[in-house]
């Protein structure tokens, strides 16, 4: 049953070699992630599909596998001297970092190949460890342990309640934090996308097609968090759920975080990190995956499993979380790690890594509402801020 799903969702066509037939190693995957999509439709009343929700980027972007390759092109599988481990470099600054990581004065243009030539002379875990400390995304195969969300107590509850009527605050960039804030959105809540006008979330300047599929139909309020914190409190208060995906110690250096904000009855705070060990070490998508050990298992060794899946995975269970804290009546705090995820995922039974199902590309997801321009709802926001807070008035 999984692996013929698995090859028409699209799946398969993302996992493998490129050179090779696709990988159907992980079809698993989607039967669990389904599962855990249906138990959102249920308490929300919104049909999720998971499997779209896993190929719709590659789709709006054309991605296709590249085996060591991620389907972005960002992150590479590296074999070390005993193990393997992968490697990102998306921003400028992971680029600009690599001389230091290679302890070298000159890189060529492309890096790729004295990484490479780097990486098989050391153990995996010294060129993770080193490429962390310069901030750089990087993990070692398998080295997360599967992680369910945790969750503790940190305030009163409210009665049980849906999604309908909540206001999110969503700080959170890239992909699974803000997947989680369009679930919520499409159940009903009114969820602000918050954003620095110095640095607004990084998928804006990618493929607009993915930002408007991830953050349409929410409000975007632009603060400058260093400036304008007392203001950004104020909204933190205000909100029935609050996403953040930055580094805990961030947040906590403006007095933003979780214990700086005043209370409220029922609040979820939902905080999505790489690792639930290490809040503070950069992750994407892909290096997550790996480090959760959620990869393409075929005969040659190790491939990228999908399109950043961690990211979606990750999105989709917070989502869940978040769901079903509310009939709990909240006054949580939830911790979703991506690695932590990936690794529940990853210790699925495997399948074989070759099907004589067909394995057609993904379908582009359906037209969404385009994204607001950043800023363009502050006023908006202010004013729902105010209106909670003095409803009366």
């Amino acid at each position: 049953m999984w692996p013929r799903s698995w090859g028409s969702s699209g799946l398969a066509y993302l996992t493998g070699r490129p050179d090779g037939p696709p990988d159907f190693s992980r079809a698993n995957v989607l039967g669990r992630a389904g599962r855990v999509a249906a138990a959102v439709t249920a308490r929300t009343g919104v049909a999720v599909d998971a499997a779209g929700l896993l190929t719709g980027r590659a789709a709006l972007l054309g991605l296709s596998r590249g085996g060591r390759v991620s389907a972005g092109g960002a992150t590479r599988l590296l074999a070390a001297r005993d193990d393997w481990c992968a490697l990102t470099l998306s921003r400028p600054d992971d680029l600009a970092a690599v001389p230091a990581l290679l302890r070298a004065d000159d890189v060529p243009e492309d890096p790729w190949p004295a990484l490479a030539h780097w990486a098989a002379t050391r153990p995996a875990s010294e060129i993770t460890e080193r490429a962390t400390l310069l901030d750089i995304p990087a993990a070692r195969l398998g080295e997360a342990a599967p992680t369910a969300p945790r969750i503790r107590r940190t305030g009163p509850r409210a009665p049980a309640r849906g999604v309908p009527g909540l206001l999110v605050a969503d700080l959170s960039s890239m992909w699974a934090g803000p997947l989680c804030g369009q679930l919520l959105a499409r159940a009903g809540a009114t969820v602000v996308k918050v954003e620095s006008p110095r640095r607004p979330d990084g998928t804006r300047a990618g493929g607009r097609a993915f930002f408007d599929w991830i953050n349409g139909g929410k409000l975007s309020y632009a603060v400058d968090f260093d400036r304008a914190a007392d203001e950004l409190r104020e909204l933190l208060a205000a909100a029935d759920v609050v996403i953040e995906g930055s580094r805990p110690a961030a947040l906590a250096r403006r007095g933003l975080g979780p214990g700086h904000v005043a209370p409220r009855a029922g609040r979820i705070w939902l905080q999505v990190s790489g690792y639930d060990d290490q809040p503070g070490r950069p992750a994407f998508g892909d290096d997550a995956a790996v480090g959760g050990g959620l990869v393409g298992a075929g005969p040659e060794g190790p491939v990228f499993c999908a399109d950043a899946v961690a990211d979606p995975l990750t999105g989709l269970e917070a989502a869940s979380a978040v769901t079903e804290a509310l009939g709990r009546g909240g006054g949580e705090l939830i911790r979703v790690s991506m690695a932590g995820i990936a690794a529940t995922y990853a210790a699925l039974p495997a399948e074989p890594s070759v099907s004589p199902c067909a394995a057609p590309p993904p379908r582009p997801p359906a037209a969404c509402l385009p994204a607001a321009a950043l800023g363009a709802d502050n006023g908006e926001v202010r004013r729902l801020v105010a209106e909670r807070r003095c409803p009366a008035c």
